[in-house]
C-alpha cells in the first residue's frame, strides 16, 4: 500500500448506504480517502455491504448499525487495533462508533482515536415540551458534553452529522432559521458546550474562515438547490490542538450532491499530515 505525508478522512451522511452503494464506489474511486466515515447507513450489520468496500481497497470496517434507521460505519484502507460503542440518552440508536488506528496505520493515523457521530436531528417543533425528539437531541447534547470532559489529551478526532449549524455563516438566513430546528439558541449553545468541555478544535472553521459562508446540506425539498443555495453546514470535524494543527486542508465536496440519487449531505473531507 502506497503511503504519502498526509492521510485523507472523510465525513458523509449518506442516508441510505446499500441504496447509494454506486454512489460511494464513484466517490472513492474519485477522492481515495484513507478513511470514509459514514452515517445514517439505517442497516443491520449482517446487512452492511461488506464485500463491496473490500473489493474497493477497504479490509478494515467498524459498523453500529440498525435497521432501517441511524447507523454508523468507519471504513479504512489502515488497520483497526481497537473498536468501542457507546450508547446515549438509555437508548440503544446506532449513533455511535469509535476506533483506534493499530500502530502500524498510516503515519498520520497511527495511535489516533476518531469518533464518529450521529446526532439526533430533533423533528420540526424546537420545544421539548411538545416534542420528544427535540427532547431527545437536547438531552444527547448535554450526554456527550460529559463525555468530552473526560477524554484524554491523546490525538483524538470527532466527526459526524452533529446536526447543529452553530454560526450564522453556517446557515444561509440566521434570522429566518433562529426558531428552526438545527440553529436555534439552546441547540447551538449545546454544541458549543460539548466543544469547550473536549477544549475540541473545530477544524473546518479552522480552514474555512468564520465569515465565509459554508454548507454541507441541501434539502430534498429544494429542487433547485444549487441555484438557491440554502444550505446548512451540519456536518463537523472535530479536534484536538495538536491533531487539528497537523490538518493540512478541508473541503466541502459540494458537486457530489449534485449527483445522481444524492445524499442530501455532501462529504468533508480533510487532509493530516505526518
Amino acid at each position: 500500500m502506497t503511503q504519502s505525508n498526509s492521510a485523507s478522512i472523510v465525513t458523509w451522511n449518506i442516508n441510505s448506504v446499500r441504496f447509494r452503494i454506486d454512489l460511494v464506489a464513484r466517490f472513492i474511486e474519485i477522492y481515495k480517502p484513507d478513511v470514509l466515515c459514514l452515517q445514517e447507513t439505517k442497516c443491520i450489520d449482517d446487512s452492511f455491504p461488506l464485500n463491496a468496500f473490500h473489493k474497493l481497497g477497504y479490509p478494515h470496517i467498524a459498523l453500529k448499525g440498525q435497521k432501517a434507521y441511524h447507523g454508523v460505519a468507519t471504513i479504512s484502507r489502515w488497520p483497526i487495533a481497537e473498536t468501542n460503542r457507546m450508547e446515549f440518552c438509555g437508548k440503544q440508536d446506532a449513533r455511535h462508533i469509535a476506533t483506534r488506528f493499530a500502530d502500524d496505520a498510516h503515519p498520520a493515523l497511527a495511535g489516533v482515536d476518531l469518533h464518529n457521530f450521529y446526532v439526533p436531528a430533533g423533528g420540526d417543533v424546537p420545544d421539548r415540551e411538545q416534542n420528544d425528539k427535540f427532547g431527545h437531541k437536547l438531552d444527547f447534547l448535554s450526554e456527550m458534553t460529559s463525555w468530552s470532559k473526560g477524554l484524554s489529551g491523546k490525538d483524538t478526532m470527532l466527526v459526524g452529522d452533529l446536526n447543529i449549524a452553530p454560526l450564522e455563516t453556517d446557515v444561509w438566513s440566521h434570522k429566518q432559521l433562529l426558531k428552526v430546528v438545527s440553529h436555534t439558541p439552546i441547540e447551538v449553545d449545546g454544541l458549543n458546550g460539548i466543544q469547550q468541555a473536549g477544549n475540541w478544535v473545530d477544524v473546518i472553521r479552522s480552514h474555512i474562515p468564520p465569515e465565509d459562508k459554508c454548507y454541507t446540506w441541501w434539502s430534498y425539498r429544494s429542487p433547485n438547490w444549487s441555484n438557491s443555495n440554502k444550505g446548512r453546514r451540519l456536518d463537523h470535524i472535530w479536534a484536538n490542538a495538536g491533531l487539528a494543527a497537523r490538518t493540512i486542508s478541508v473541503e466541502v465536496l459540494r458537486d457530489v450532491r449534485g449527483w445522481d440519487k444524492p445524499s442530501d449531505h455532501a462529504p468533508v473531507i480533510t487532509h493530516i499530515k505526518v
